[in-house]
């Protein structure tokens, strides 16, 4: 398990970096966009990103080390693509400026997310039931995405 958490650690860790540099909340572009009123302030996203990461790292270990090959490939796939997902939102949304494209892609990313947990759990309980917070989080992120494209249209 040892050598699979630290691989998905890594993984983790560089759709982390990958997401960060793709984000930009002080933009004039963001600044001036239509929030809700609900949305949780810049400082809170590192905060709960930061343990989802650990999370993901962790679930997706159990569900490697778990299963046989065949499911521990299949997995890797889903992972891979689902980080690849994860990572790619922030550049739609901030890097491109369009909010309704980054919707378009987290609502694939949900998708993702869900296929990702049926796997995990097919391999571990203990993994897909860690995978749960990261999709929970993706699905109040689409929502605040979806109420920005309402507001800003």
């Amino acid at each position: 398990m040892r050598k699979a958490l630290v691989r998905t650690g890594l993984a983790a860790a560089a759709t982390a970096a990958a997401g960060s540099l793709g984000t930009d909340p002080r933009s004039r572009w963001y600044r001036r966009l239509r929030k809700p009123a609900w949305q949780p302030p810049a400082q809170a996203f590192p905060l709960v990103w930061t343990p989802l990461y650990a999370l993901i790292a962790f679930g997706s270990a159990r569900a490697l080390t778990r299963g046989d090959g065949q499911e521990r490939e299949a997995f890797g796939r889903a992972l891979a693509g689902n980080l690849a997902l994860n990572a790619g939102w922030p550049a739609l949304f901030f890097r491109a400026k369009s909010p309704r494209l980054a919707l378009a892609e987290i609502a694939v990313l949900n998708l993702s997310n869900v296929a990702l947990i049926r796997r995990a759990m097919k391999a571990d309980r203990t993994a897909g039931a860690a995978l749960v917070p990261y999709a929970a989080w993706t699905l109040f992120a689409t929502a605040l995405n979806a109420s920005i494209v309402r507001r800003n249209r």
